[in-house]
């Protein structure tokens, strides 16, 4: 067996070399690393010297580990890093380039023989560099994109050497151990029992891995029958793909299992149990399930009372876990910026009842919060400049004008004044509705289809027209005061128009706010952006390598966001042809994304059952947020950007405080996922629609007002949330046999919903 000349280093020293050569060469890593102080000291029996089973077989992986990392800081001319390595190991110089690359094949043979070559040493860099977050997000982060790029078949790599699963004790005792940690759980106080048996799962799924990993595999499929049926019921897909992976071959470039390789599972416990199963372990000498801990998962440890399984079940349910409490504690400026001074000038009416003598003048429409809350600068909104926003145009000062205008007429929504619904049915969509979209005026609604095409229509009497041909437009007086509408040719005329281009479903659609451009992403990888003067496709933005699910313009234009099966979330501007930003950090298909409403923030639902918000500024994660049972879906700011609202293929819309970073409100009703989200123009009502057929409202103002923040201990994550889902449903309407596929509110607060007829 090969040892260090120093003798074998043990497995929690090695693991901090690593973690701080890794630093030196790629940053950030300890993100993804660093086990927290609350595991770092092992079980007294294993510190006062009683041999530990699991070091034994693993010293050979140690050395090969340990080499290959060397390897890899030599390639990278990280001489320093190197030098330090060799120092605190021990190694001599010899010993390293004797036993050189080849040396992993002649060591106890557990995991691949690493023979790095430049691909493979700038292959692990990119990952690293790629997954880890900024450091002031200390989140698990996979490396997952560089792989889902096309690492597929290049596993056998460093990056395998340092995550792989090694032979931990004896296979047949596998079961032993996790009967007995069970037998323990159910036996102690039910206070403490639900916060331990969140331990059950990660544990499940690594010991499985590990038999599975190491050829035991009747082992491995006797231990998930006996045990899979315990876990709880919203990780049931999880385990339905972990039941698949029986061979050492299935592995290989599994994108589930490098999920649960390559993250540490959040738990967040309060530290009376901590400490009970700590001294469980201690007394049984139970080796095996301590490094499993220390290994794969993160205890978040709090003081105070344990929580209830309640308030557990409403964190839980994400491929990761919870999200660790100092991953929410990140200052997010989530108040509006301030609105230009813009005159809005009188009304024709207000001229006329001016002119008229001996009458009074009428008096104007007072305006709402709308118009009057962006004089003041808000205290929580960020600096103006903090990001560069395009320059108002005279057409968007025309606009914002016409917005004010439209405001004074607004109606006041509440329980007692409910929206009329408009619903804009497609029939005979047999090209399959797959996106709909407003324009913010209500003019325009967009599709996208299954059949690549992109399809809009003016649902007001003004036609949609193209510009003249260059032959014409040089004829045309360009000094004249309608040259706008000289330049549109009426014999283009016509209610619809159709958008060739994807060569794949389009996915999402998104009008620009100064209805100019139209953006549409498809399964072909591509975001286009499209003239609504010409009707013609301007640029093809192209980053995702796989089917891009969903793409939102910034309330203020220029920018926009995408997301796909990569599992990144993009920003762009549409005069850069590359991203300027990726957003890495989910676990899976990021499925939704939207704009916070002041443009600083980019929220992002995704299947690994997660939202994120990122600070566009900087890239950073600022909020996780953990609690629902199914793949995000939709994703609505409430107009004052204090709060989220998200609804997923479980059925419910989860409310959320941003500013605090904690979940405030559940609301239960759909029996099928939440496919669009929206509140009124001024965060009075909430409107849902779901795969259900149906839309349903709710009284936001109560749901937000009902909870008071500050008491929330956001130290220890203990929320209660209050069952008050059918206090807060305002009505509930069905369709006829259609999805509700979107959800707008127009600026006078008529609720408009699209779906297509599913016969």
């Amino acid at each position: 067996m090969a040892a260090v000349q120093d003798g074998p280093i043990e497995p929690e020293s090695e693991k901090e070399i690593k973690t701080e050569i890794l630093n030196d060469a790629a940053g950030n890593l300890a993100a993804a690393t660093a086990v927290g102080g609350v595991l770092s000291s092992p079980p007294v029996s294993a510190a006062v010297g009683t041999p530990k089973p699991a070091s034994t077989p693993t010293e050979g992986k140690d050395q090969q580990t340990l080499l290959a990392v060397l390897q890899f800081l030599k390639k990278n001319k990280l001489v320093e890093s190197a030098e330090i390595l060799r120092r605190e190991a021990g190694l001599l110089e010899e010993s390293e380039d004797s036993q050189g690359p080849d040396a992993g094949g002649a060591g106890s043979g557990v995991g691949p023989s690493v023979e790095p070559d430049s691909g493979d040493a700038t292959s692990l860099l990119s990952r690293v560099s790629c997954a880890s977050t900024p450091s002031s997000t200390p989140t698990p982060i996979p490396a997952k994109v560089t792989v889902a790029a096309g690492g597929g078949d290049n596993q056998p790599d460093v990056s395998v050497v340092l995550s792989a699963y090694s032979q931990q004790g004896d296979p047949a005792l596998y079961q032993v151990y996790y009967s007995g940690l069970k037998k323990f759980i159910e036996s102690v106080l039910d206070c403490h029992r639900a916060e331990l048996s969140q331990v059950f799962y990660p544990l499940f799924v690594h010991m499985y891995l590990e038999l599975v990993y190491n050829n035991h595999e009747n082992e491995a499929k006797s231990f998930f029958e006996k045990f899979h049926g315990d876990q709880e019921c919203y990780y049931r897909d999880d385990l339905r793909v972990l039941s698949g992976l029986t061979k050492k071959e299935h592995m290989k470039g599994n994108e589930t299992l490098l999920d649960f390789r390559t993250s540490k599972f959040v738990l967040r416990i309060s530290r009376d149990s901590y400490q009970l199963l700590k001294r469980h372990l201690q007394e049984r000498q139970n080796n095996q399930i301590w490094n499993i801990i220390q290994e794969h998962l993160y205890i978040d440890i709090f003081d105070g009372m344990p929580r209830s399984k309640s308030q557990i079940d409403s964190m839980s349910g994400s491929l990761a876990g919870e999200a660790r409490r100092e991953a929410n504690k990140a200052k997010v400026f989530y108040g509006l910026l301030k609105e230009p001074e813009i005159e809005v000038p009188l009304d024709d009416e207000d001229e006329e009842a001016e002119n008229e003598e001996g009458k009074p003048k009428k008096k104007k429409p007072k305006k709402d919060s709308m118009g009057s809350k962006s004089k003041k600068q808000d205290p929580n909104a960020p600096a103006q400049n903090r990001i560069p926003l395009p320059e108002l145009k005279d057409s968007d000062k025309l606009d914002k004008i016409m917005n004010m205008k439209e405001a004074t007429k607004r109606v006041r929504l509440g329980p007692d004044n409910l929206p009329s619904i408009c619903f804009y049915t497609f029939l005979n969509a047999y090209q399959g509705l797959t996106a709909v979209d407003f324009t913010d005026d209500s003019s325009l609604i967009v599709g996208g289809f299954a059949d690549s095409t992109v399809r809009v229509w003016s649902v007001t009497p003004k036609k949609l027209r193209g510009v003249k041909s260059a032959a014409d437009l040089s004829l045309i007086d360009k000094e004249s005061d309608d040259v706008l509408e000289r330049i549109m040719d009426e014999k283009t005329a016509s209610e619809s128009k159709i958008l060739y281009g994807h060569s794949g479903p389009v996915y999402g659609t998104s009008f620009s706010p100064d209805r100019n451009y139209l953006l549409s992403c498809s399964e072909d990888g591509t975001v286009r952006l499209w003239s609504l003067q010409t009707f013609t496709c301007l640029v093809g933005y192209k980053g995702h390598n796989y089917p891009v699910w969903d793409t939102q313009f910034s309330p203020y234009g220029y920018y926009f966001v995408s997301g796909g099966h990569d599992r990144v979330a993009r920003l762009w501007a549409t005069d850069h042809y590359q991203p300027l930003r990726m957003f890495a950090g989910h676990l899976a298909d990021v499925t939704s994304t939207r704009f916070h409403p002041n443009s600083n923030y980019v929220a992002t639902g995704s299947a690994d059952r997660t939202i994120r918000l990122w600070d566009v500024l900087n890239g950073n994660c600022v909020r996780i947020f953990t609690g629902h049972k199914g793949p995000i879906h939709s994703l609505a700011f409430s107009p004052n950007g204090k709060f989220l609202a998200s609804g997923a293929t479980d059925g419910r819309v989860l409310l959320w405080d941003i500013g605090h970073g904690l979940m405030i409100g559940e609301l239960k009703g759909h029996t099928d996922t939440v496919y669009a989200l929206k509140f009124s123009r001024d965060g009075e009502i909430l409107a849902s629609g779901s795969m259900d057929n149906t839309v349903r409202l709710w009284d936001s103002v109560k749901a937000f007002d009902d909870i008071e923040t500050d008491d929330f201990t956001a130290a220890t994550g203990h929320i209660h949330l209050p069952e008050n889902s059918q206090e807060l449903l305002l009505g509930t309407y069905m369709t006829k046999s259609t999805p509700v596929v979107h959800l707008h509110f127009t600026r006078r607060n008529l609720l408009l919903a699209a779906g297509a007829y599913n016969p």
